[in-house]
This record gives C-alpha cells, sequence and structure tokens, in this order.
C-alpha cells in the first residue's frame, strides 16, 4: 500500500464521538464526492474507494442511526441534507456552512472528511507533497482557510478544470496529519524527515569539508610552486630569515596546514603569522614571473 492510502485506513478507524464532529466531517465528504440522484431524491456517494465507503457508513449510523446498504429515500436525504445545511443541488459544487466549521474540532473532522475523499500524500521518502482536489474555488478558499487556521502553508492551484489546496513543506504535511489526528503516520513521516535531514546534514560537512581540503591542498600546491621558482631564480639564501626558514618548512612538510606548520618554527607562530609569510613569499613569486 502507498503512504497515502495507509493514511486513509487510518483515519478510517478515526471516528469523531461528538455528533458536531461527525456532522462536519460528513460535509467534509459530500462536498467533495456526494451527490442526489435527479430521478429518485437519494443521496449517494460517487466514489468506489471502499475505506470511504466504510467510514461514511459509520458516520452516517452514527450521526442519523441511517443503514446506507439501503438506498436512501427522499424524505431521510432532505434530513441528512437539512442537518448538513446544503440548501441547494448539487451536493459537491458547494462550500460547507460556516457553521458546521465554528470550532476546532470540526475543523479537524472537516479537513479529515475532505482528504478522505479526494485527497492524497505522496510518499515522503520521494518527495513531500499534500494535496486535496476541490470542483470549485469556494470550496478550495474554505479549505484553504482551515488549514491556515492551523498554521500551515497551505495554497491553491488550478489544474484541469479542478482547484488543488496543496502543500509543500513536510513539517506543515506533519501538522496536517495531527490536525486530522492520523498519529501514526505522523510518526512514520517524522521518521523520514529526520533520516532525511541527517543524510543531508551529513552531506552538506562532507561536501564542506571536500572543499576545504581542496581549497588546503590547491593553496600548498600553489605555495610550493612558488617557493621552488624562488629558489630557482633567485635562490632561498638570499631571502630575509623568516621567510628562508618558512620556505624551507613548506618544502619539508608540504600537506601541513598553516597551523602545524607554526608549531615548527622557532618560535612557533599562529597561523595568521604563518600565512602572512607565505603571502610575502607569494608576492615575490609574483615579481620573478
Amino acid at each position: 500500500m502507498s503512504f497515502s492510502s495507509n493514511v486513509k485506513e487510518e483515519l478510517a478507524k478515526q471516528i469523531s464521538k461528538s455528533r458536531h464532529c461527525q456532522l462536519a466531517e460528513l460535509a467534509g465528504i459530500i462536498e467533495m464526492t456526494g451527490r442526489v440522484d435527479e430521478k429518485t431524491g437519494c443521496l449517494s456517494l460517487d466514489s468506489e474507494n471502499m475505506l470511504l465507503i466504510q467510514k461514511y457508513a459509520m458516520l452516517m449510523k452514527r450521526a442519523f442511526g441511517t443503514d446506507i446498504t439501503k438506498a436512501l429515500d427522499r424524505q431521510e436525504t432532505g434530513k441528512v441534507l437539512a442537518a448538513l445545511k446544503i440548501t441547494t443541488l448539487p451536493v459537491n459544487k458547494q462550500a460547507a456552512d460556516g457553521l458546521l466549521v465554528m470550532q476546532t474540532c470540526c475543523k479537524r473532522a472537516f479537513i479529515r472528511g475532505a482528504f478522505m475523499a479526494a485527497g492524497s500524500i505522496s510518499d515522503p521518502n520521494k518527495a513531500y507533497h499534500f494535496e486535496i482536489v476541490c470542483h470549485t474555488i469556494d470550496q478550495a478558499a474554505q479549505l484553504e482557510g482551515l488549514l491556515r487556521d492551523f498554521d500551515t502553508d497551505a495554497k491553491i492551484v488550478e489544474r484541469k478544470g479542478h482547484y488543488v489546496v496543496y502543500i509543500k513543506e513536510g513539517a506543515h504535511i506533519v501538522d496536517c496529519l495531527n490536525i486530522m489526528e492520523a498519529y501514526v503516520s505522523l510518526m512514520k513521516l517524522e521518521n523520514v524527515r529526520i533520516l532525511k535531514e541527517m543524510r543531508n546534514s551529513v552531506n552538506r560537512k562532507v561536501n564542506c569539508e571536500t572543499a576545504n581540503i581542496s581549497k588546503t591542498v590547491n593553496a600548498a600546491v600553489k605555495q610550493i610552486e612558488d617557493i621552488e621558482l624562488i629558489r630557482k631564480m633567485r635562490g632561498l639564501d638570499d631571502l630575509p630569515p623568516q621567510l628562508r626558514e618558512m620556505a624551507l618548512l613548506r618544502l619539508e612538510y608540504p600537506e601541513a596546514p598553516l597551523k602545524e606548520l607554526g608549531g615548527y618554527l622557532d618560535p612557533p607562530v599562529g597561523k595568521s603569522g604563518v600565512n602572512h609569510r607565505l603571502r610575502k613569499l607569494s608576492a615575490i613569486a609574483e615579481e620573478l614571473r
């Protein structure tokens, strides 16, 4: 199973105890996949997702005592739509009534229902992407607002005639799982994020150390070339004592870092002092070129 499927499987088992939250979650589901048959006036889901259908059945049973294995008649449909404050058709083309999502717990439930019906999450090992596909811009704007109420960086993009509410930041996707109360999936995603961050941190350090080593080696090669040029063109004995000592040490210890070279001097000199002398040798070499 995909990560997204695992999340939905976990959410399918999450049933709110409060009826107002059950109604909010039903509103999220029906807003995305509900339909009312024009001839019979019966409410049903336009989905073959068994997890969603089972979740819908449990919510309908808890909230209305309705068994959806039997077709809902007009009266039962009217009762459900009235409770969900859906007054116009089609039911999947309108945003939820604000009264259904006033409380924080109801916002969580509504987002959970919308995700169950029309959402997905990419495999976090490959990329971070959370989205819920809405039918209208009003639905998307409402959902974006609800997600932003929890300080997530939700955004909207139009795609093939639909409006997609999406989140790209890994930490905010973790927040979404927390909002929907998918705590097992949240921990799995956090583990992936931690491993990724550790790998990235190690790679950054390795790259940085490699760059520093390369820079040190290149500098040492250049210093030796300069000293060899001075020895060939002018001779090291003609140099001031401090520079001659520095030149001979660099030739003797071609791979030593500056701090180590300074320790070989008598008296010892710090890194900046060694660098200063090597720069003087480089300047002499440039004059001879």
